[in-house]
């Protein structure tokens, strides 16, 4: 399948803690403007066909939004782009991501990095948008904005690719539901997480209150939803909300190891594993040892497992990128 670079809204070459831009030799470029979502299969952002909609808009399109670029050896980049805003999710923000998960879909790729430019990863919500609405019209909004934004979490979810997110800065309310949605999240020295949510008298979205019980366990996660401490990048680091903490520094080139890594692997048995590690969260023991011998014997055949166990006898390491990362 063709690979492309797709930019939403202006600055959308410009990067950030990646390095990924010149030298995208061989992709075809498109632009995810406004309403890109509406166009999509899903009806989610039809939802937004109200007078929110166009706060939406107008507060976005002067700024960068949310861009990926698909190489076309199957490594997924995708950028928050409101670094001046603290990348900060308005409405579309939110469609772009949506319109990110779903090229990475489209494309069948083989591992996710996600990150965002700027001094913050993503400090949650934009405020200043929401502030502008008021009543029924907000809440309207927030219903297109968490429409788009859970379905590209899910859509993320449900594929095979393993994701990386790499986060520096303030990481707040959804900002940690995309940092905790990750397979892998560095953390750089300088960071910071902070709910905030019940801070400003909100609930929380973006997965938050079902990823935090199961990372840092259900009595801290209530502590942290309702008292907003901030939690630096050490403590993050031992609770589990990121996998590990490099310096700030060699965050980037420490997050394209990590993807390059990720990317070269058996992409459908990533896919089985991160499947297998969700259920076995709600599924008892017996359900859950029948879906591993289902998913085990299914990796052993398949040609992913062919290529692993022929690569062991020959000790040799295995090509797995040679193997199509879907059917």
């Amino acid at each position: 399948m063709d690979r492309a670079v797709t930019g939403t809204g202006s600055g959308a070459g410009d990067r950030g803690v990646t390095g990924a831009g010149s030298g995208a030799g061989g992709r075809a470029t498109a632009d995810v403007g406004p309403g890109a979502a509406d166009r999509a299969t899903t009806g989610v952002s039809r939802r937004a066909a109200d007078p929110a909609a166009s706060v939406g808009r107008r507060a976005a399109d002067p700024a960068a939004s949310v861009g990926v670029e698909i190489q076309d050896d199957g490594l997924a980049r995708v950028t928050l782009r409101r670094g001046q805003a603290g990348n900060a999710i308005n409405l579309e923000t939110a469609r772009g991501l949506l319109d990110a998960a779903r090229a990475c879909e489209r494309a069948a790729v083989r591992a996710v990095l996600l990150t965002g430019e700027g001094k913050s990863f993503c400090v949650g919500g934009d405020l200043r948008e929401f502030s502008r609405l008021t009543g029924e019209t907000l809440e309207k909004h927030l219903v297109a904005v968490t429409d788009a934004l859970h379905e590209a979490l899910r859509t993320f979810a449900s594929i095979d690719a393993p994701q990386v997110a790499a986060v520096q800065g303030a990481v707040a309310g959804a900002g940690i539901g995309l940092a905790a949605a990750a397979d892998v999240t560095l953390a750089a020295d300088n960071v910071t997480f902070t709910a905030a949510y019940t801070g400003i008298g909100y609930s929380p979205d973006a997965g938050v209150s079902w990823q935090l019980p199961r990372l840092v366990g259900p009595k801290r996660a209530v502590e942290l939803l309702l008292t907003n401490r901030r939690v630096p990048a050490a403590e993050a680091a031992t609770i589990g909300l990121v996998s590990r903490v490099v310096p700030s520094g060699e965050l980037a080139a420490e997050a394209e190891r990590t993807a390059e890594a990720l990317r070269r692997g058996p992409t459908r048995a990533f896919g089985a594993t991160r499947r297998l590690v969700a259920s076995g969260q709600t599924a008892d023991l017996t359900r859950h040892l029948d879906d591993e011998a289902r998913a085990l014997a299914a990796a052993a055949a398949s040609d992913e497992g062919r290529e692993g166990v022929a690569a062991f006898l020959d000790k040799r390491a295995p090509d797995f990128t040679r193997i199509p990362s879907r059917p």
